[in-house]
């Protein structure tokens, strides 16, 4: 379990709300991203906690890459964070594609307040079957999913034919990838990611009440 030296913390600690974001697949909770993320989510007013896997806490201990942890592993990191951070309709968990995906599989177990998958993995590029959606048909907390046009894991015409659970909304960024960065033919990136920051906002607003 991750001690509080190994949690970034971005914004006010009376915040209305805690947001927990864990890190894609390859990359650590401290990448340009996340970073962005952050601290565009604590300038709305809101305490945003980074944490890391335990593979990757150990590759940043020795240097070393390996690969994610197994499922089980990944989710009883994501339930041992929410516990160590008290729980409850006040937390919101999420994260980055493996990150997102994972938080996915344990908010309705942990009744937090809500979810947000930021680029979610709905199949492998190219592998269209091999879908990683069927929790996500009955899911009970509320959702958004930030997703761009591009996203070879879950284009638009893709997900159109999921089975969903009406408490998710997907937000479409337009000309994003699967690490939501535009085209070179599209807007500038901050442009795309202050939009990324505003539909989590937005959607953040109304999990407050």
């Amino acid at each position: 379990m991750p001690t509080p030296d190994d949690l970034l913390v971005d914004g006010p600690e009376a915040a209305p709300l805690t947001v927990v974001l864990a890190h894609g697949a390859g990359a650590p909770m401290h990448t340009p991203f996340m970073n962005a993320i952050a601290r565009g989510l604590a300038g709305g007013g809101l305490r945003v906690v980074r944490f890391e896997f335990p593979y990757m806490r150990a590759r940043r201990q020795t240097g070393a890459r390996r690969p994610p942890d197994r499922e089980p592993v990944l989710r009883q990191a994501w339930l041992d964070v929410i516990t160590g951070l008290g729980g409850g309709g006040r937390l919101v968990i999420g994260g980055k594609s493996l990150g997102g995906r994972m938080a996915s599989l344990v908010a309705d177990e942990a009744a937090v307040g809500g979810l947000v998958c930021l680029g979610y993995p709905f199949h492998p590029p190219g592998q269209l079957a091999r879908l990683r959606t069927a929790h996500l048909a009955t899911l009970r907390t509320p959702t958004l999913i930030v997703q761009g046009t591009r996203d070879p894991f879950g284009t638009p015409s893709d997900v159109a034919g999921y089975d969903l659970s009406p408490q998710i909304r997907i937000e479409w960024i337009p000309e994003a990838d699967h690490s939501l960065a535009p085209s070179v033919r599209a807007r500038g990136a901050n442009e795309t990611m202050n939009q990324v920051v505003s539909a989590v906002l937005a959607f953040l607003r109304n999990v407050a009440g």
